[in-house]
């Protein structure tokens, strides 16, 4: 707390004036999901998010989905998406031809990743013919033509990193093959982004770093979330949540606190733009957005206007 109180008011002020943010949204599998995931963009929509990125899975009809939900997002909306884009189960031609189809569909950003391996017992495989990891794919990407293109960075280094060195290694060949941003894995202690960021800008990597925010309601959710990903989760956030499990109302407040808090200590330390990973849910992010200073549009969601 003690960088929050060194703000002066005016000063804090500017900060949250500044900040911006940004959304992931994963495309629905059902109608009732769908239903869900359209009433969270039409919520969020008006808080004019720099992007929103659309997940991205190895498979025909997972492929298909992500394809579809960003072009109603071009269609339908004011919303500038990102198209995640991965190397899994794809030949080089396959995945040049889905970034020529995006191109010229209208997007402009993606999210390139290697991607998870399909039988996590096997490890990770290269895709023969395709491209070998997130780096060749930056390449790849920047020579059909001029896209914004983000990238994943790890502030507790990537589960197969053999150390911090190799992980940053790996964040620089991305950079270099035309990496614009990279967005960090969810963390949980802001002092973890800023050392990570330390170690970055020592590397000679200069690009945005942008943190990136996991609003968590459920513990045992996350607890998986992070064990895939090789985030930790810090034993006073379990205990945080304890004995809420049929409480929803205050698992939210708490969730919301939790987070909000984190992102202000991220503005104290001079973070002003934030991605977060919604889960297709508008609710916390909503609350989070607000209590960081951003607004929307209009004057309120229905759900508020209902009340």
């Amino acid at each position: 707390m003690s960088q929050l109180r060194s703000l002066s008011p005016s000063l804090f002020a500017d900060r949250l004036a500044d900040t911006d943010v940004s959304f992931e949204f994963f495309p629905p599998k059902s109608e009732a999901m769908e239903t869900r995931l359209w009433a969270a963009i039409k919520t969020l929509e008006p808080l004019a998010p720099r992007f929103v990125s659309v997940t991205y899975g190895a498979g025909g009809s997972t492929r298909e989905r992500t394809h579809n939900t960003v072009r109603r997002l071009i269609r339908e909306t004011t919303l500038a998406p990102a198209a995640h884009l991965t190397c899994v189960d794809a030949s080089r031609e396959e995945i040049d031809t889905i970034v020529r189809d995006y191109r010229d569909s209208g997007v402009r950003h993606i999210v390139a990743l290697r991607g998870d391996a399909p039988d996590p017992s096997k490890g990770y495989q290269p895709t023969p013919g395709g491209y070998a990891n997130a780096a060749e794919l930056v390449a790849g990407i920047r020579a059909i033509g001029d896209f914004e293109i983000s990238v994943a960075a790890y502030p507790e280094c990537h589960p197969e990193s053999a150390s911090l060195v190799a992980d940053l290694d790996n964040l620089k060949r991305k950079v270099d093959a035309g990496a614009t941003r990279a967005i960090t894995q969810f963390f949980f202690e802001a002092d973890q982004y800023f050392r990570y960021l330390d170690h970055v800008r020592s590397y000679g990597i200069d690009v945005e770093i942008t943190p990136g925010i996991l609003p968590v309601t459920n513990v045992k959710q996350l607890k998986r979330f992070a064990d895939g990903c090789g985030a930790s989760v810090p034993r006073w956030m379990a205990d945080l949540f304890e004995g809420l499990d049929d409480l929803p109302q205050t698992r939210a407040l708490v969730a919301a606190t939790v987070a909000a808090e984190m992102c202000r200590r991220l503005q104290a330390g001079g973070v002003n733009s934030f991605h977060f990973y919604t889960l297709n849910r508008d609710e916390l992010t909503y609350a989070i957005c607000h209590m960081l200073g951003i607004r929307s549009s209009t004057h309120g969601t229905s759900q508020e206007k209902a009340g």
